[in-house]
């Protein structure tokens, strides 16, 4: 069963393609981010999982687009949103990557993290399945959470601090004051 597993970064890869590999699919990876910002946190991020699957033999594709502009284009007029146009972008691009590459399932490492709408997700990853003819597969991720924080330390893989767009940096540093 090969699964194209659109990766966010090494940390939520650790478990995840644990698991599945558990399950029994064939993985190969798949890089597509144009949310996290700013660029030198895109790169920290890409390097952190381009040595995990170095290490686990995780044949990986990483998209040579870094166009936040797409991700800034689809949420800016509706922040309320942001994670369903988010999700909605890189699950999008992952079907169409199975699709070109005859990998007929795909799945995403979002579905690991206990802050991500994993119903939201579900719905997007079908819809895009859907419209290019692949199966998105579900899986939920989120018992693996903590384990995959040991595992990326034990790693030594980059770790980061918030989700990754703008907004959520926002969040996670600029608290208002009281």
């Amino acid at each position: 069963m090969d699964l194209l597993l659109h990766m966010c970064c090494g940390p939520c890869s650790t478990y995840s393609c644990k698991r599945l590999l558990e399950l029994g699919y064939n993985l190969s990876g798949y890089f597509y981010n144009p949310n996290i910002h700013p660029y030198q946190e895109f790169l920290r991020r890409q390097k952190a999982l381009e040595q995990f699957c170095a290490e686990e033999e995780i044949p990986l594709q990483v998209s040579a687009d870094y166009q936040p502009e797409e991700y800034f284009k689809r949420t800016i007029d509706d922040l309320e949103s942001r994670c369903l146009y988010c999700y909605r972008l890189r699950l999008e691009e992952t079907a169409k990557k199975a699709k070109e590459l005859a990998i007929p399932n795909f799945a995403t490492t979002l579905t690991i993290s206990p802050y991500q709408n994993h119903e939201l997700l579900r719905r997007e990853g079908e819809k895009a399945g859907e419209r290019h003819n692949v199966k998105y597969i579900y899986v939920d991720l989120r018992a693996g959470f903590r384990e995959s924080v040991n595992l990326s330390r034990a790693m030594g893989l980059y770790r980061q601090s918030y989700c990754g767009c703008i907004f959520s940096e926002k969040e996670r540093y600029c608290k208002e004051k009281g």
